[in-house]
């Protein structure tokens, strides 16, 4: 029986989610069921941080989602700057959202271009062949590619 995952990235006030089911054989491409964005809303932060949660835990629930690959903080290469900080908020209010939901998997970048396979992430993300052969079903945007890659990442581990 597939399984179905999510994989999330935040940037900034942004969520890019893609959900997608994953097969049991290893060899299929996992299928793409959803590619999403969230924003933010504006107004007061604690309330637009209560609404983010509730709806990524809604959406988890609703189509019930077994598990969920958020892409982790990297450490910043100058000083950090606000931006930075907002995104790990959000990145926050998404973890705990899943979290209260299903099975939850924080993995950076560096970790997925160290065990799987032997490029970068960044390299995968530009190889069409790669996803043509990796995905299937609904339509991926190029910019959700990196939130593709965290179910496909993960789906071994």
């Amino acid at each position: 029986m597939a399984d179905r995952c999510v994989g999330i990235v935040v940037v900034g006030e942004a969520v890019t989610i893609v959900d997608a089911e994953i097969p049991d054989d290893v060899d299929k491409p996992i299928t793409i069921i959803a590619d999403n964005s969230w924003k933010l809303q504006t107004g007061e932060r604690a309330v637009a941080y209560a609404v983010l949660h509730q709806r990524c835990a809604d959406y988890i629930r609703e189509n019930k989602v077994g598990s969920a690959v958020v892409k982790a903080s990297a450490i910043p290469t100058g000083a950090a700057k606000l931006a930075l900080l907002t995104s790990a908020e959000v990145r926050g209010v998404i973890i705990a959202a899943a979290a209260s939901v299903c099975k939850v998997k924080v993995l950076s970048k560096a970790v997925i271009s160290r065990t799987y396979g032997n490029r970068k992430v960044d390299e995968y993300l530009q190889d069409d062949a790669f996803w043509d052969e990796n995905t299937e079903g609904g339509k991926l945007r190029k910019t959700s590619r990196e939130a593709a890659m965290l179910v496909v990442a993960a789906r071994n581990t």
